[in-house]
């Protein structure tokens, strides 16, 4: 599982249904659902 900061809950939490990304400027960064609000959230891994 991949861990990442919640905007909503305001506490680093795991991520569930995570996918990997690559953004515009080539970084690869993980997107996925907070475990307990259902919020999306992002983190970014750095370069590709």
């Amino acid at each position: 599982m991949v861990e990442g900061r919640c905007m909503k809950c305001k506490q680093n939490r795991e991520m569930k249904d995570v996918e990997e990304v690559v953004m515009k400027n080539g970084m690869k960064a993980a997107k996925g659902i907070c475990t307990v609000c259902g919020t999306k959230m992002y983190k970014i891994l750095g370069k590709a």
